[in-house]
């Protein structure tokens, strides 16, 4: 298991989102049918990449996160559930997914090119 750390709040995140993903078919009774399956679909794959980027950090995981939150964007009007309560779930909640993971991935660049590039700093001053 990765030591915790910043990013790892980000997957929580994802997961939280997942989660609401999952239940709101129910919790806010949605009728629509190919947006309710979209919506426990996508949450439960979303659930499993965050619990694996949680335990093992690997950058396809976040990209992962970020296709499917531009599935989420897309799904209603490929899927046909466009301008129903499911939309509006999927588009906003598909938003901050892919904006959790593009800074994922952003965070652990800046931190392993910045400790990099400190690191030879550091020895060529010595």
């Amino acid at each position: 298991m990765r030591k915790w750390q910043r990013e790892s709040v980000l997957d929580m995140y994802n997961l939280l989102l997942a989660a609401v993903l999952i239940v709101s078919p129910w919790l806010f009774r949605l009728t629509n049918a190919p947006g309710k399956f979209d919506l426990l679909a996508s949450g439960a794959v979303i659930a499993v990449v965050s619990l694996a980027a949680i335990i093992a950090y690997k950058d396809w995981e976040e990209w992962a996160n970020f296709l499917l939150g531009l599935w989420l964007i897309a799904s209603p009007w490929l899927l046909g559930f466009a301008h129903t309560r499911a939309m509006h779930f999927s588009i906003g909640i598909g938003v901050v997914v892919a904006f959790l993971a593009m800074l994922d991935l952003w965070l652990h660049y800046d931190a392993t090119h910045f400790s990099q590039s400190h690191q030879d700093q550091t020895s060529s001053q010595h």
